[in-house]
């Protein structure tokens, strides 16, 4: 497993180093958010959004539980999850959100903690860590040999 880290100065930084990581995203690729409330979850997943151009407005999907955002211009639909709410691995199966993972599109899970069991082997950890009013800890970790490492440099 591959790690990185960078301290995101700004929710602008931390859109845009998320813009930068979809440049190599790929169809079904799965990327499980992680951190405490307001650590910027969604900021990063609206960079994503935003980098690969899909429709609709990106927000949390806390209380709906899924948004699903049509492909644009790149062809890539995401999913954006927000598993806070799931008790865990068996209502994500009941739920069939597993079945989005295969859809082709982009899956973006925040509170991906509550069924990482269920993820495959290959999913994109990115963990937010608040350190103060604007400033955050952005840890990726990966299996593969893309160089994600490259997304987070100034």
């Amino acid at each position: 497993m591959r790690t990185h880290t960078v301290i995101s100065e700004s929710t602008a930084d931390t859109e845009s180093w998320a813009g930068n990581l979809a440049g190599l995203l790929q169809p079904g690729d799965v990327l499980a958010l992680d951190g405490d409330l307001g650590a910027g979850k969604t900021a990063f997943v609206a960079g994503v959004a935003k980098a690969l151009g899909v429709k609709g407005q990106v927000a949390s999907p806390t209380f709906t539980l899924l948004r699903d955002h049509e492909a644009g211009e790149k062809r890539i639909a995401l999913y954006h999850f927000d598993a806070y709410r799931i008790s865990g691995a068996e209502e994500w199966y009941e739920l069939g959100f597993d079945e989005y993972l295969a859809e082709g599109g982009v899956a973006a899970i925040e509170w991906a903690e509550r069924i990482a069991k269920t993820l495959p082997p290959e999913t994109i950890w990115i963990n937010l860590e608040w350190l103060d009013e604007n400033r955050r800890r952005i840890t990726i970790s990966w299996s593969d040999d893309r160089p994600f490492h490259e997304c987070f440099t100034n």
